[in-house]
């Protein structure tokens, strides 16, 4: 199998991006999700998908500035791009601490309830930073590779699986037609990770970043990271309002020109070149 992970997801669904994030990130990562897990008294959602030894924690973004240091990073948003392309928008992010006793999650496809055929072009892409250590024993997430090539999976049905084993501070990054599910934790210790997803730009998110953000948090964001939570239009019309940007709406930007008024300034700066 190739090396370049943008071929290893187009051919196998998946690729693991090994020791990809700086070891201080991630302690300080882990620990702001331990301490959260406290100050919000968060609990299995006990259910069959979320788990009822797993600890989940959502829309992390509105819980720190550490958060917003995930979205963007260098080794993993080259990966992003290159399969939703620079367009796309967070989904959702949080975190999943898998603690022992918890059995396996359902395998599943992330884009399988949004109702168009498959095979197609990807339309989510997401990634699992391992917080600790991810082992068959602890839970590793379970993957069937080349599934994404296909129709989606019976939800819950078994198939054979592999575990994406990765030590601490890297990232496993899947096409989200791919079939998954988290691993059963076997282990005496905990697994943890920070689900970090996205969409293409044309695509809703799974966690409505306009409502679960205050304008005022997003205008501390990076530009980019405004535009990955939907302060940007894709392809210069979609997700505008009355030719404005959300950015230039609510944060004061200036630097949005919907698609048609773009064409019409194109066409004039043509014209006015081709004059004698």
């Amino acid at each position: 199998m190739t090396d370049d992970p943008i071929e290893q997801m187009r051919a196998e669904g998946f690729t693991i991006l090994r020791n990809a994030i700086e070891p201080d990130l991630i302690d300080d990562l882990l620990e702001a999700v331990e301490r959260l897990e406290r100050d919000l008294g968060a609990r299995p959602a006990m259910n069959p998908f979320e788990g009822d030894r797993t600890v989940r924690i959502y829309n992390l973004l509105a819980h720190g500035e550490i958060f917003s240091r995930v979205p963007a990073h260098p080794s993993v948003i080259p990966v992003i791009d290159a399969v939703l392309g620079p367009e796309c928008l967070i989904s959702s992010l949080a975190s999943i601490a898998i603690d022992p006793g918890q059995t396996a999650q359902p395998i599943h496809a992330d884009d399988q309830i949004i109702p168009i055929a498959k095979p197609h072009a990807p339309v989510v892409c997401n990634s699992m930073w391992a917080l600790t250590d991810f082992t068959e024993e602890n839970g590793a997430t379970r993957l069937v590779p080349r599934s994404h090539l296909g129709p989606n999976p019976d939800y819950g049905a078994n198939y054979p699986t592999i575990p994406a084993v990765m030590e601490k501070g890297s990232v496993l990054v899947w096409d989200g037609s791919l079939w998954h599910g988290g691993g059963a934790n076997r282990s005496q210790g905990r697994r943890t990770g920070i689900a970090m997803n996205y969409c293409a730009g044309f695509i809703r998110q799974q966690e409505n970043q306009q409502l679960g953000l205050s304008p005022e948090l997003v205008g501390t964001f990076s530009p980019r990271l405004q535009e990955l939570v939907g302060y940007g239009v894709y392809r210069g019309l979609i997700g505008q309002i009355e030719k404005q940007s959300p950015a230039q709406r609510l944060l004061g930007a200036t630097d949005f020109t919907m698609m048609w008024d773009r064409e019409e300034l194109a066409a004039r700066r043509k014209t006015r070149d081709d004059c004698p």
